[in-house]
């Protein structure tokens, strides 16, 4: 189920004082089952271009293909998109609003028109996705905790059995061990359900851990559209844009200033450690072949 998007431009308020251009000649495509994560500084058009993805938003002029039909096409079921392309906002908690978290979770589904056994089946099954325990099912969700909350608000999403999962920025304001749990789960229901994943977030860190391939928007373009560590290799470029690579980009090139032969591509935390544990351990050995060199002369 892919996304394309072919010349797709949108202005805010047009000829109005307000107006603004906010994407610009975008041309992308998300192919079916893939894990992309799109990043840039406030107001570069990232938030603004997933709204167009389920036709939240619909665009001032261009195409945009859902398994290759036109979304914008005169009769087009946009009912049917909206129930295939989940869409998960900032701080997600605050579409939280029924008596317990089961009969919040079941609303997508009852709105789809499924029996109350389907509805219970469904959430069930996105509930135990997401990683929320049994016994806050029948409990208020504003008795949860801020983790426990943005769970249940994405097993809403789930249980509609969406194609495409859009998560706007899905661990604002929560504590790191809340932004890697949500994360891993998020990393889990895509290897497990071969679910297309597209993750907005300001984290470095976290986008190149999780995506395969990154989208950087700069003033309503897309800047940079690759695998991660060709993205990164453009750190000082991304710095113009207002953005950073992560922590590791920067570590491993001042390693290898500094004489150690590391490889300046990896993304990760583990990628490094792997890296400069390689490398030390070659040095040590070349050290040890030295002197052994030595005592024999």
């Amino acid at each position: 189920m892919s996304i394309r998007l072919e010349h797709l431009n949108y202005i805010y308020s047009p000829g109005t004082a307000y107006e603004k251009h906010a994407l610009k000649d975008i041309c992308l495509e998300i192919p079916s089952g893939e894990f992309v994560g799109i990043i840039g500084h406030t107001g570069s058009g990232k938030s603004t271009l997933i709204q167009h993805f389920n036709g939240l938003v619909k665009a001032t002029d261009g195409k945009l293909f859902y398994n290759g039909e036109n979304i914008y096409e005169q009769g087009y079921d946009m009912r049917n998109l909206r129930n295939e392309v989940g869409l998960v906002f900032q701080y997600p908690e605050h579409q939280l609003f029924e008596i317990d978290v089961m009969t919040d979770v079941c609303f997508g589904p009852k709105n789809q028109g499924l029996s109350p056994e389907e509805c219970k089946k469904r959430a069930l099954e996105a509930l135990r996705l997401v990683g929320l325990k049994e016994k806050y099912y029948h409990v208020s969700p504003f008795e949860l905790s801020g983790g426990q909350k943005r769970r249940a608000a994405i097993a809403g999403v789930l249980a509609m059995r969406p194609k495409v999962l859009v998560l706007d920025e899905p661990t604002a304001g929560l504590d790191p061990k809340g932004r890697d749990d949500i994360l891993d789960q998020v990393a889990y229901l895509h290897k497990q359900t071969d679910m297309t994943v597209i993750l907005v977030s300001h984290s470095m860190e976290d986008i190149a851990r999780y995506a395969d391939r990154i989208i950087v928007m700069d003033h309503g373009e897309v800047m940079y559209n690759d695998e991660p560590k060709s993205v990164f290799a453009h750190y000082k470029e991304l710095e113009r844009a207002g953005l950073a690579a992560p922590q590791v980009t920067y570590i491993m090139h001042d390693l290898k200033e500094q004489g150690l032969p590391v490889d300046i591509d990896v993304t990760t935390v583990n990628e490094a450690a792997d890296e400069i544990m390689k490398a030390l351990g070659n040095r040590v050995s070349e050290t040890s072949e030295s002197e052994q060199m030595e005592k024999e002369r």
